[in-house]
């Protein structure tokens, strides 16, 4: 089994360290991740200027563009096999709700998927790195457990482990991706030419959290596995729409 790997915290990241230590032994592994953090990149794609691919010494791949620009180079021009699975993570922190929406490490999977190959993205809840082995471990059991079935009926998965011990994660839950208040207000500055700038501020807390929500089984001690669809069409609004425009 080919497994590509990438992530949006960069080839030189912990979490994708860990990832293909925990991978490599049952799978040809090969890592294609961006130069440096593209946290909140989303689906984005460079188009207005060539991209360049690198090798570190630890053989991953590295590419000055984003978490898709990785994907999509790799799978459309970079291996000379088209992988079986694409793997992204792990994220040092979490992407549920929301955060999907934004999230590089989503998107990296994303775009595997949009092309053809099923995908697992992987997060970690609590930033800091705190129990990446434990997560990593369980990262590849679930490869492992789920790949022959990925690739008979192609999904992409979004998956969060809480970040503690292993005798504390209570086990696995599927779950729908829940919703976060509106993010914090932008925090104003002053650069040191006295202009005004300003920083993203955090994201918001979780605001639908209830149980079946990845925010719900996370906070339990529960591995959340999400199924994400890339449909984005408002089913539940095309009849009001279509009644609006008939007046």
């Amino acid at each position: 089994m080919r497994i590509l790997v990438s992530n949006d915290d960069g080839y030189f990241s912990p979490g994708i360290a860990a990832l293909v230590q925990a991978v490599e032994g049952f799978a040809e592994v090969t890592v294609v991740a961006p130069e440096r953090d593209r946290s909140g990149a989303s689906n984005s794609l460079t188009l207005t200027r060539p991209l360049s691919v690198r090798k570190a010494a630890s053989g991953f791949f590295y590419i000055d563009g984003t978490p898709t620009d990785c994907v999509h180079v790799a799978v459309t021009g970079l291996l000379e096999h088209r992988p079986d699975l694409i793997i992204s993570g792990i994220n040092d922190g979490a992407n549920m709700g929301d955060d999907t929406i934004y999230s590089g490490t989503v998107a990296a999977a994303m775009e595997g998927y949009l092309l053809g190959v099923p995908a697992i993205a992987f997060s970690l809840a609590q930033r800091g790195h705190a129990h990446l082995d434990v997560a990593a471990r369980r990262a590849g059991e679930l490869v492992r457990q789920l790949a022959a079935r990925l690739i008979a009926q192609p999904m992409l998965l979004n998956i969060n482990f809480p970040a503690l011990p292993d005798e504390q994660i209570r086990g696995v839950e599927v779950t729908r991706l829940g919703k976060r208040h509106h993010a914090e207000p932008v925090v104003r500055a002053t650069n040191p030419r006295g202009e005004t700038i300003y920083w993203i501020g955090p994201a918001g807390s979780a605001r639908d959290a209830g149980p079946g929500t990845d925010f719900h089984a996370v906070a339990q001690g529960w591995v959340s596995v999400t199924p994400l669809d890339v449909d984005l069409t408002g089913v539940q609004c095309l009849a009001p729409v279509r009644d609006w425009l008939a007046q």
